[in-house]
């Protein structure tokens, strides 16, 4: 088997044995590996899947399924753009194209300094503060373009 970076072994072992090597547990394993190691390495999918004895298949098909799971390496920080139909109609799409073009990404890229993460989400649920942005677990609503930047510069 390939080498798996870091701690992964452990963090592999750690979640299987909290989920008690239990395959209906797939999503929670691969949730508390995650949220462990930042992404889920094709390695660590082998590692799990030879752990839990299931087919590898199924759980890269779990994983690449969920846009909760991330398959290659995020940012320090994560940041979302919402682009449902209120934040739409708010401007969204004006958020993402400040967003992209000050950090110079497109959605799904990270920065090359390893800063920040773009992602598009669909819905965030705060329709009513649309537009939205995310980053980590913060909410930035009623947001304009010249907004973006200042939630950019807050980022450490």
């Amino acid at each position: 088997m390939d080498s798996i970076p870091g701690d992964s072994v452990g963090a592999v072992e750690r979640a299987v044995q909290a989920h008690h090597f239990d395959g209906s547990r797939l999503i929670a394993i691969l949730q508390d590996v995650q949220k462990e190691l930042g992404w889920l390495p094709e390695t660590v999918l082998r590692r799990i899947s030879l752990s839990l004895d299931i087919p590898l298949s199924r759980v890269y098909g779990i994983a690449s399924f969920y846009k909760a799971f991330s398959l290659k390496p995020r940012g320090r920080h994560l940041v979302q753009c919402c682009t449902g139909t209120a934040c739409h109609v708010r401007g969204g799409p004006k958020i993402l194209s400040r967003l992209k073009n000050r950090l110079g990404i497109r959605e799904g890229e990270t920065t090359a300094d390893g800063k920040v993460t773009l992602e598009v989400v669909r819905c965030l649920g705060c329709c009513s503060l649309s537009p939205v942005v995310m980053v980590g677990t913060e909410v930035h609503g009623s947001l304009d373009e010249a907004a973006v930047g200042k939630v950019l510069d807050r980022l450490p």
